[in-house]
């Protein structure tokens, strides 16, 4: 007996075809008729009633028509409110919530979950990748879909457990289709993660990507040109410059498996500074 699929393979063949487009994700809850809405539109739409004010409206004085719209704010006032928001939080639980409660990243509005962190938040290594996806999103957990999977292994390697480190990202929500992240939604997700990293105070950070690393070392050198070279990460209000290390990003090393050669050798180093720090 055949199944659905057979009944109607054109339909099938259209949804395979979708999936590999990138379309992940469902946006409507019930299907939409299309025909419907396209009949509708071509009939000639009937004049727009006037609109009657209200009674508060005509007993106001001086009113002279509908109120005015609500000024926009700009980048600068979205990251500077971010930036108080994020010093307000004593603690990682606390940024948490502020985050939670933080409307200045259209991200926010698109995403399904925030995705905060995951790992030991007193951790010596702290790893800072690019942003959530699809994955990621559904869990609210950073690097958990097959780019997860493959620093869960990277960091095996060299005797590290997933639960031994503290993984966040860069943004903390998934850009729709898993675009390329705007500058304005990273300047204002950048506050809450400077001030992750001051209350994890990890003696080594990681930066996974290019995003990250040239976010954060504030440079537009790609990340093959970075990777490799421990550099001093600092910002004000950070007490002391932390090592850092930009490597790869396990997404990239997925698309190109032969760099997994020079991954290793940043795992590798990134093993000897534990070590020696830890023995010092």
């Amino acid at each position: 007996m055949s199944n659905e699929s057979d009944k109607n393979p054109a339909a099938l063949a259209a949804l395979v075809w979708q999936m590999q487009a990138g379309a992940d994700e469902a946006v409507e809850e019930r299907p939409v008729d299309r025909y419907a809405e396209s009949a509708a539109a071509a009939r000639p739409a009937a004049p727009p009633r006037p609109i009657e004010p209200t009674a508060a409206a005509r007993a106001a004085p001086g009113s002279a028509g509908p109120a005015a719209a609500s000024p926009l704010i700009s980048n600068d006032e979205v990251v500077s409110g971010a930036r108080a928001l994020a010093q307000s939080a004593d603690s990682l639980d606390a940024l948490r919530t502020a985050l939670a409660d933080f409307d200045g990243c259209p991200l926010k509005a698109t995403a399904m979950n925030l995705c905060f962190a995951d790992g030991d938040p007193r951790a010596r290594l702290m790893i800072v990748g690019e942003a959530p996806g699809a994955d990621e999103d559904r869990q609210g957990k950073p690097f958990v879909g097959r780019a997860g999977q493959l620093l869960d292994k990277m960091l095996k390697a060299i005797g590290l457990e997933r639960g031994e480190v503290y993984i966040t990202n860069l943004l903390y929500w998934r850009p729709p289709g898993n675009r390329t992240p705007t500058a304005a939604e990273t300047a204002a997700c950048l506050p809450f993660l400077q001030r992750q990293i001051e209350l994890v105070e990890p003696e080594l950070l990681v930066f996974a990507g290019g995003a990250a690393a040239k976010t954060l070392m504030g440079t537009t050198s790609g990340i093959l040109s970075l990777r490799g070279k421990w550099t001093n990460y600092s910002h004000a209000g950070l007490p002391a410059p932390i090592p850092a290390l930009p490597t790869l990003h396990p997404a990239y090393l997925l698309r190109q498996p032969a760099q997994k050669r020079l991954a290793w050798r940043d795992l590798l180093a990134i093993k000897t500074r534990l070590e020696k720090d830890g023995a010092s």
